[in-house]
């Protein structure tokens, strides 16, 4: 794509959104023509555009949110990859959409606070929500161009999302009775008069908005909100001659085609689907005497969060979108007309359907073989060997093994553990509470402020603590993102640590997922250092010394300028010289 589609900024568009509530005519109509304009550009077939740079910013650094976006284009460019089976190319799409919705709720957010209290950057941080506003609308309209295509293909392999002409009779009975069953007792139905408000709408919100009419022709708005618990998709009996084929439905249409059941003796005049997106970025007080609590408080305040982003499947605003829009305060530049399937992370619902050759083919990881050699015993092999994993291709049970091992064992005396991200019911916290309740010294370090999952560790705290879990929190200013277990084990009449130190989560499920590496010592000296790490995130006193281990943010940058420097003075001095990261 020419470079001048990419620098092209629609300026008619952020003119109409100085309001923050602005939800005019006229803006609506700035809004839609600013993506109507954009169109011109995914329509020559580009998956992804250039980055370009934004007047004032330094030209030799790339923007941090261009390049993001920049990342989740090349995620949404796998969709279109026909080496890939049909089903993964699908779950692609719901991948780059997830990753979309975090943006907005976590990226433009956290722009648009800046905007609002610096002054001083306000110009420049306004041409970068600009800049990334247009990516994002070639992004979403790359979504809804490779959709179809892969609806096509996926009919061939006899997995068809279905459209309400098509339906027959039975199907018409299936739903109905689905919705009578299934639906019906869930959702809430609500008339908007004066006597019944519009509701707050949650983040990540979806429902319908609808005008219905009675058999006199007097009309009403209304509001169904569809709660994430229920499917998305309604897989629907095969038809006749059809055979295995999977049919589905979504759960919207068919609460539209049996809406007389939610609103007897009415029919439906107008309909819009729509999803709503908050502000999900956390503003704590760092000085504050209790950070759980702090947390707690502003994770209530998080789901009440302005609107960053409304999603629509109008193609354009009309009378009756702008009467939605005027209830939810929305300003134009946050607008997005998807004029399609919206809410498209739900996709992944629906691969699990069809043969597996639809899928990448399951992989089942190896066990280490040196652990398997010592009978399991994860502390003789150890001890034979420092131990590398290499994850997801060898198997994350073995750094489970190794804590249960740890919990289990008499000789064991203290376990000491990081947790960043990990399950709702982790099988670490778990071994981790049987070794407090076995009697060991266990202490967790938590970090609560590991984003979106705030709340699991915060449950998660407070079940160890429970269990007589010495919990500590970290620091108000880090995150502490180091992946470390340590083990203190009574051998011989003295005592032996072990280490743990990963790259990834301890999370059993994103372990199969990520490329990672583990690294299992019991070398006095790396693990001394990592004593000391352990020692500085709960009493905050920095190391005096540490052998060989580096970490940010103490030692970590000079241990890379040195390396650089070095590098630097061999290319000085014609010997082999490079850097790779």
């Amino acid at each position: 794509m020419p470079a001048s589609h990419s620098e092209h900024l629609d300026t008619d568009m952020l003119r109409d959104a100085k309001s923050p509530g602005a939800s005019s005519s006229s803006a609506l109509t700035g809004a839609h023509e600013a993506t109507k304009r954009q169109d011109t550009a995914w329509q020559e077939g580009h998956a992804t555009l250039p980055i370009p740079p934004i007047d004032g910013e330094n030209p030799q650094h790339i923007n941090r949110e261009l390049s993001w976006l920049a990342f989740n284009e090349r995620v949404l460019a796998e969709a279109n990859n026909p080496n890939h089976p049909l089903l993964e190319r699908l779950r692609f799409v719901a991948i780059s959409a997830d990753n979309l919705d975090e943006f907005f709720m976590v990226r433009v957010a956290g722009l648009k606070h800046a905007s609002a209290r610096d002054d001083t950057h306000k110009m420049l941080i306004d041409k970068q929500l600009h800049a990334m506003d247009y990516r994002i609308r070639h992004l979403m309209r790359q979504q809804q161009t490779i959709l179809p295509e892969l609806w096509q293909l996926l009919g061939r392999e006899k997995i068809h999302l279905v459209s309400p002409l098509s339906l027959t009779q039975a199907d018409h009975d299936y739903i109905s009775q689905y919705i009578e069953e299934e639906v019906i007792h869930v959702i809430t139905p609500q008339a908007l008069d004066p006597a019944h408000p519009f509701p707050f709408i949650a983040n990540r919100g979806f429902g319908m908005f609808l005008v219905v009419a009675n058999k006199k022709g007097k009309t009403r708005q209304a509001l169904i909100m569809l709660p994430s618990v229920l499917k998305r998709f309604i897989r629907l009996q095969p038809s006749k001659g059809e055979g295995e084929a999977a049919r589905f439905i979504t759960l919207e249409e068919a609460i539209l085609l049996n809406l007389e059941m939610i609103f007897p003796r009415h029919h439906l005049v107008h309909h819009v689907f729509f999803r709503l997106l908050r502000d999900s970025e956390i503003d704590y007080d760092e000085e504050a005497e209790d950070l759980v609590a702090t947390f707690e408080n502003a994770l209530r305040a998080r789901r009440r969060g302005n609107v960053i982003a409304l999603h629509l499947s109008a193609e354009a605003s009309d009378s009756f979108t702008s009467a939605l829009i005027n209830e939810l305060a929305v300003g134009a530049h946050d607008i997005h007309f998807v004029g399609g399937m919206i809410g498209l992370a739900d996709l992944t619902q629906l691969c699990g359907a069809g043969e597996d050759g639809l899928r990448f083919p399951s992989y089942t990881p190896r066990f280490p073989e040196r652990i398997r050699d010592y009978g399991g015993d994860c502390f003789a092999a150890i001890r034979a060997k420092d131990i590398v994993v290499h994850h997801p291709y060898e198997s994350f049970d073995v750094v489970l093994q190794f804590l249960r091992q740890a919990a289990e064992d008499p000789q064991v005396i203290s376990i000491r553990q990081t947790l960043y991200r990990t399950l709702p019911d982790s099988p670490i916290v778990r071994a981790l509470i049987l070794a407090a309740e076995a009697g060991k010294s266990v202490m967790a370090m938590v970090e609560i402020k590991a984003r979106f999952d705030e709340e699991v560790n915060i449950r998660l705290a407070r079940d160890l603590e429970r269990a007589g879990v010495q919990v500590v929190y970290g620091f108000t200013k880090l995150k502490t993102h180091a992946k470390l277990s340590l083990v203190v084990r009574q051998e011989e009449g003295k005592l032996r640590t072990y280490a743990h130190c990963g790259t990834g989560n301890y999370h059993p499920v994103n372990a199969r997922i990520y490329t990672d590496l583990s690294f299992f010592t019991c070398e006095s000296q790396v693990c001394s250092d990592i004593v000391r790490i352990f020692n500085y995130m709960t009493s905050y006193v920095k190391p005096s010394k540490l052998h060989k281990v580096k970490f940010s943010p103490v030692s970590g940058r000079n241990m890379f300028e040195d390396a650089i420097q070095r590098e630097i003075e061999a290319a000085k001095a014609g010997k082999p010289s490079g850097i790779w990261l």
